[in-house]
């Protein structure tokens, strides 16, 4: 695990690519991803410059660090955000496996600013079919026959 003087400084550029991205038109966030304390990859906010959703500063660095190891897994690497992650970002951090998360501001220090993700853990909690987005379950037995292919080919890779 990295020192405190290396996660200073790596929470110190996450801090900085955040700042630096409102000068070039993009969102609040910045980070980092980190192997044995090395700076792997960084990330900052490009959803209005880009016109995409996913756009998100965690997101852009776990796929840049993805593709420096070339590798989906990023076991035995670390995340550093400005800020504490939003649903999708949280996500994303797990399926990528990271073994660490560190964040500077919070959810509340987001919502603050305007960015208030407050809605959509309130619909994550909420059953399926009482959520704000219309929401339905169709062809669930078609919707099985992908999983019956994936288990039965031989050449997949488990993630």
């Amino acid at each position: 695990m990295p020192g405190r003087v290396t996660h200073e400084r790596l929470m110190r550029e996450a801090l900085h690519l955040a700042e630096e991205n409102v000068q070039d038109g993009g969102g609040p966030f910045g980070a980092v991803v980190a192997k044995d304390g090395d700076l792997l990859a960084r990330g900052a906010n490009r959803v209005t410059p880009a016109a995409d959703p996913t756009a998100h500063a965690e997101i852009v660095a776990i796929r840049r660090a993805c593709q420096a190891l070339d590798d989906f897994s990023l076991d035995g690497c670390a995340l550093y955000a400005s800020c504490e992650p939003c649903p999708m970002c949280l996500g994303a951090v797990y399926w990528a496996r990271l073994d660490a998360l560190y964040y500077a501001a919070t959810q509340d220090d987001a919502a603050r600013a305007g960015f208030d993700d407050a809605f959509i853990y309130d619909e994550l909690a909420t059953p399926p079919t009482e959520r704000q987005l219309r929401t339905e379950h169709m062809m669930a037995e078609k919707g099985k026959r992908p999983f019956e292919t994936w288990r039965a080919h031989e050449g997949r890779v488990e993630y």
